[in-house]
């Protein structure tokens, strides 16, 4: 149960694709969090990309209508190898960003390594690692992790947004060592 003294968040974390997009809401409370949903829009059996965005578009905006959250935190864009594909998650993510912003629902974006550097203290950690840490940060059973780690960075990026409204990273004090960045950081984990 979060604490009802202290203002709720809800926050709707976005991991921009267009095969799986992942998405979560995170309901927090002061130094409380807990995660309302967290899963993946499949449109891999969706073959025009147009149709692809369209189905993101209102999907987003059904989240929105369901469940009413205070922010929208989305992935931003990295350089990519592959042109194309960088192209494709660019529509993504900008016909998520329109869907929120249809519903004036305020957008942060952050950058990949910010939001693993909130979540493990390693800018360049695996998906794997953050769904760990996450796991361990809001006591998930490991039977309600999911298949796809689009939905745990999700989550990741709905958390990275939760702990810039209490602890902008830049106050952080640098580690050497995951033991360290478990000590300095045990307050982070939820009970």
């Amino acid at each position: 149960m979060l604490d009802k003294l202290v203002p709720e968040h809800l926050i709707l974390g976005i991991d921009p694709g267009t095969n799986y997009m992942g998405y979560a809401l995170l309901r927090t409370a002061g130094s409380k969090a807990e995660p309302v949903l967290f899963d993946v829009l499949d449109l891999t059996k969706i073959e025009q990309h147009y149709e692809k965005l369209q189905k993101i578009f209102f999907f987003v905006q059904d989240l929105i209508n369901r469940y009413h959250p205070t922010v929208l935190a989305i992935e931003a864009q990295f350089v990519d190898k592959n042109v194309q594909t960088m192209l494709k998650l660019a529509h993504g993510q900008g016909v998520a960003i329109a869907a929120a912003l249809s519903k004036d629902i305020p957008i942060v974006e952050y950058s990949p390594m910010k939001i693993k550097m909130a979540i493990t203290g390693n800018g360049h950690a695996s998906k794997e690692q953050v769904a760990g840490m996450l796991q361990r940060f809001l006591h998930l059973n490991p039977a309600d992790m999911p298949k796809h780690l689009d939905a745990t960075d999700a989550l990741g990026i709905a958390y990275c947004h939760y702990l810039q409204l209490g602890m902008p990273l830049s106050a952080a004090k640098p580690v050497k060592s995951w033991a360290e960045f478990a000590r300095q950081n045990g307050s982070r984990i939820h009970k």
